[in-house]
């Protein structure tokens, strides 16, 4: 592998509010050298100088909630009608536009179909297609009426999510999906305003034992767990259980929250705020107004969930941006208008923004297996963006692809511009 010097940038570290120009050297897949200001590192250990021209190297962006078997659909009706092969082709598609958007790892946060996640992942991990970093994922559980369970008395609707009652019929088929190689688990104690009110989002339809079934299983098996968990008590359940990736905690209450931060480091909170956010204001080519958005509950979703990232942010809580992007409205590729949300609607600062989406991300991504990623530092995962232009003054140059103009995982350029002779 060669070994690269970047010079003449500006580094974002993953961690600090500015800039700072320096030096950055990656002998084989790793980060072995930083220099600050005046400092230099030595040419004689590079094979090949990049000059950035003043551009900001970054850590490569890590989505912890990805739903890249997604097809960008209007409704997960239509991610359901979607056969099987077809399907893995959009996965594999849509893997290759998260790399070429600059994320260098994701967290998978429900497949579309029961193995979809871990193959792209394997195949990923083989070399045999270009994508990020990879944490596969279950489908979501859920109960019958839960959120992914559209099926009625006289019709069995098949669905995204996995169906099951009690406790033995969740811990047989958790059983089923660790065999067959996913990395997380993901169930579904609370209902959602995207279910058109017949399961809102402050209700939980799953019971003490369902949860508890699902988490010692999955943690006895040495896996990792997510919830979606608008509901109050879906996030009480998360705290008690140790569900590491809690999503939405919408409806969280006072006494929640402040025993959320008392348990922070054991926690990440992904409120996937766009799915509340584009439903509510863009949606209408779709079918979905202002006013429908209201009426079905997204609105109130987004009014009273952006106020509680606001004090979990606040309190010390890792709240994470991205998540549930991957339908017509909120398109994979532009994820990182979660950045700016979460300085707009809570309150955060720009480089607090890019800090849990490169940091505490990768703290995420990693969880205990001491891989080390999203930070620019000796001894980290050579996982590097160069962007033309300052982030933390405008957050939406990561939304333009062209301004992305390096991207390297691994120590090896995905995409760099072609050189003209």
């Amino acid at each position: 592998m060669t070994a690269y010097l970047f010079t003449n940038v500006k580094i974002f570290e993953g961690t600090k509010p500015k800039l700072e120009a320096g030096e950055v050297l990656v002998e084989g897949n790793r980060i072995t050298a930083v220099a600050r200001g005046r400092q230099t590192i030595g040419r004689e250990r590079a094979g090949e100088v990049i000059d950035g021209g003043g551009a900001t190297l970054m850590p490569g962006l890590i989505n912890p909630h990805c739903h890249f078997t997604y097809s960008n659909a209007v409704s997960l009706a239509d991610i359901t009608a979607l056969p099987v092969e077809e399907n893995l082709l959009v996965a594999i598609r849509n893997a290759r536009t998260y790399l070429d958007y600059g994320f260098t790892a994701v967290i998978g946060m429900a497949s579309a179909k029961p193995r979809l996640e871990l193959v792209v992942r394997n195949a990923v991990n083989k070399g045999e297609f270009p994508g990020p970093r990879i944490r596969a994922c279950t489908p979501e559980y859920t109960v019958s009426g839960g959120v992914g369970d559209d099926s009625r008395l006289d019709r069995f609707v098949p669905s995204i999510g996995l169906v099951c009652n009690g406790a033995e019929e969740f811990r047989r088929s958790v059983r089923q999906l660790i065999r067959e190689g996913v990395d997380l688990v993901k169930f579904n104690n609370a209902g959602d305003s995207f279910t058109f009110g017949r399961v809102g989002g402050e209700c939980n339809p799953m019971t003490d034992d369902e949860v508890r079934a699902i988490c010692e299983t999955t943690l006895n098996l040495g896996k990792r767990l997510a919830a979606h968990a608008h509901a109050d008590s879906g996030v009480r359940q998360c705290i008690k259980y140790g569900v590491e990736f809690i999503n939405h905690a919408t409806f969280s209450s006072a006494a929640t929250i402040e025993l959320l931060a008392k348990h922070a480091a054991r926690h990440y909170v992904i409120p996937a705020i766009a799915a509340r956010y584009n439903t509510t204001y863009e949606a209408q080519a779709w079918g979905i107004t202002e006013e429908i958005a209201t009426q079905i509950g997204n609105k109130r979703e987004l009014e009273v969930g952006s106020a509680n990232m606001a004090k979990m942010h606040r309190a010390g809580i890792k709240v994470l941006p991205f998540g549930d992007y991957g339908f017509a409205w909120i398109p994979i590729g532009q994820d990182c208008r979660d950045l700016e949300h979460l300085v707009n609607l809570f309150g955060f600062e720009p480089w607090e923004a890019l800090r849990a989406a490169t940091a505490y991300g990768g703290e995420a991504w990693a969880g205990n297996s001491g891989e080390l990623l999203g930070r620019i530092k000796p001894g980290y995962w050579a996982d590097l963006l160069l962007v033309d232009g300052d982030p933390l003054r405008d957050l939406s140059l990561l939304r333009d692809r062209e301004r992305i103009t390096h991207v390297m995982k691994d120590g090896e350029f995905y995409r760099r511009p072609t050189l003209v002779v």
